[in-house]
């Protein structure tokens, strides 16, 4: 399970460090893609492999089914850990993510997330309002 917020460099190649307690869940291969709320989602190969069968469940018929497909298939590439611990953002990626000089990293139960350091203090500051809270929670069952 992947938990926690970490703050890491993106050096001059788009490589980011990926956090120590995180890698060996990745070492069986992971998948970057682009996300949810504007962020990106590093999924090891057996998370990404579920999602992946979720999704081809889903009725071809439904417009929405179909377009999360393309969605998160078109923007996924593959990538390995390098001997740092880190593995390179692709250029289209980090564009689409608004991702320069440092990135959040968030644990997401399955899957880890990587958002522009402003887009998660924008995100997490709502998340964090005990009012918008609640009323997002509301009708969860939790």
């Amino acid at each position: 399970m992947f938990t926690g917020e970490y703050r890491h460099a993106i050096d001059e190649k788009g490589r980011i460090a990926v956090p120590v307690r995180f890698r060996a869940s990745l070492d069986g291969g992971a998948l970057v893609a682009r996300w949810l709320d504007a962020c990106l989602a590093l999924f090891p190969t057996n998370a990404w492999d579920e999602l992946a069968a979720r999704v081809a469940a889903l009725p071809l018929a439904d417009t929405g089914a179909r377009t999360f497909a393309r969605f998160i298939f078109s923007g996924a590439f593959e990538v390995e850990l390098d001997r740092q611990g880190r593995f390179v953002v692709p250029a289209s990626l980090r564009d689409w993510a608004g991702l320069t000089a440092e990135a959040v990293i968030v644990g997401a139960r399955d899957h880890v997330e990587v958002w522009a350091p402003a887009r998660w203090a924008e995100y997490s500051a709502e998340m964090n309002s005990p009012e918008a809270l609640a009323a997002r929670l509301d009708g969860l069952a939790i």
